[in-house]
């Protein structure tokens, strides 16, 4: 059997074992085809069946979350751990609270974290997990009964040197503190590193809060660097206006970019001026408001509740909000507006039609697990602060985030080269780049 037809029946395995996943089913078409050059050069992987175990969880834990909201009724959740994949270190990965959540798109994204916390080159597996809780609209008393309850069930399974849980879409320094409290009371130790994005006071890291959206902009910096181009001047679209996409535009300000447009769920809102950031943290961070509260104070930016931010004109664009949210048909309005390139600071925004027009019209495009590998990194170094039981200043930190995203970037670009690729083809380069450490390890640890 040739490589290309190996990987199909891999895909055909998946898809039967795995019935309406369809998130883990689209990550991993997109992953695997690119590994056929690999492939083809290491016919040892293909003996020893890296692509299929690699496509296998080595644990998925589905559990019952009850708990007692304020009015004293029993709710219950459905909790998720998906533990993908320990050949490199623990496993690593956020927790997403989202009523969306269930095991495939749990399952897409430990998937897709295999690759990008390899690409990272530290010490961490790959893993993710959740719950269909909604945090929006309950209060801290009702978030932190949910929290215990979630992590009396999945305590037995952490560890600093097992699984390291992070934030992800609905969990912050709230959620985090909660489940830390309740990881402390059941277990009777002070484990820092079981969890990252801890606040600063007792044991996170500065720069957590800022690093997967200033890696992503650190990333597309770099991209545009390969064409003699930088941030500065340029304009840029973002979606989303949460943790990634805040940051992102701090970023690109910083760098002299200017972001005219940012999103939510109810729409987006322009402005040409530039988006007034301290005034979209007052709004999403303190008021808690929808985005159309920006152009109370601000009356020369414009709110639509239709249509997609991406059809906004721009030079560069950064997908910050959810997975498949850049459809085919903004990618052809963004190539339209002479988009030069987009970077994923969310988790698989672009959907495969529209990262194929990216590619037919040479628009530079850095996946997720590359471009906003710089949240995991960074939870990485909290890890490291918290085994040597040091705290590193917020440069410090940044001066790190900053050095791996640019490896990160010239990984991707040497390895594309090294399988006879363009060099910017960044899908196919961070998708055999980690896959090789990844395969690397596995086979050296055994038929595990």
């Amino acid at each position: 059997m040739d490589v290309s037809a190996r990987i199909e029946a891999v895909y055909a395995q998946i898809v039967h074992r795995n019935p309406g996943e369809s998130e883990f089913h689209q990550a991993a078409r997109e992953v695997l085809p690119t590994l056929a050059p690999v492939l083809g050069a290491h016919p040892e992987y293909l003996d020893a069946r890296i692509v299929e175990r690699l496509c296998e969880p080595e644990r998925q834990l589905v559990f019952r979350v009850p708990w007692v909201d304020d009015d004293g009724e029993v709710q219950v959740n459905r909790g998720f751990r998906v533990e993908f994949n320990s050949a490199l270190g623990p496993y690593k990965g956020g927790l997403r609270f989202h009523p969306s959540v269930n095991l495939g798109i749990v399952k897409f994204l430990g998937f897709e974290q295999i690759f990008k916390n390899a690409l990272t080159g530290l010490a961490i597996g790959g893993g993710k997990g959740g719950a269909d809780f909604d945090p929006k609209g309950r209060s801290d008393g009702e978030v932190m009964r949910f929290c215990q309850s979630f992590m009396t069930e999945l305590y037995r399974h952490l560890g600093e040197h097992t699984d390291v849980p992070a934030g992800d879409i609905g969990v912050g320094a709230r959620e985090i503190g909660y489940l830390f409290g309740q990881y402390k009371r059941v277990t009777n130790r002070f484990e820092a590193g079981v969890l990252t994005g801890k606040p600063v006071g007792w044991g996170g890291s500065p720069a957590r809060t800022e690093a997967t959206g200033y890696g992503t902009v650190h990333f597309a910096q770099e991209m545009l660097r390969t064409r003699e181009k930088d941030l500065d001047g340029l304009t840029v679209v973002i979606s989303g206006s949460g943790n990634v996409a805040l940051y992102a535009i701090e970023k690109v300000h910083a760098l002299g970019g200017r972001v005219v447009a940012c999103s939510d769920s109810s729409g987006h809102v322009v402005d040409p001026d530039g988006i007034d950031l301290a005034l979209l943290k007052e709004i999403k961070e303190v008021r808690r408001e929808r985005i159309a509260a920006y152009t109370a104070a601000k009356p020369g930016a414009v709110f639509s509740g239709r249509g997609s931010v991406f059809e906004v004109p721009c030079e560069v664009a950064l997908p910050c909000a959810t997975q498949n949210e850049l459809t085919e048909q903004s990618a052809i309005a963004l190539v339209k507006n002479g988009v030069l390139a987009v970077a994923e600071g969310a988790n698989m925004p672009c959907t495969p039609a529209a990262i194929e027009i990216f590619r037919e019209a040479d628009v530079l495009f850095g996946p997720g697990k590359a471009a906003n590998a710089g949240g995991v990194a960074t939870s990485a170094l909290e890890m490291q602060q918290n085994a040597s039981r040091e705290r590193w200043t917020f440069a410090q930190t940044e001066a790190r985030l900053a050095a791996v995203m640019t490896e990160v970037h010239t990984l991707c670009r040497t390895t594309a080269d090294r399988y006879d690729c363009s060099p910017d083809d960044y899908a196919l380069g961070a998708n055999a780049a980690g896959f090789v450490r990844v395969a690397e390890a596995m086979a050296a640890q055994g038929v595990v």
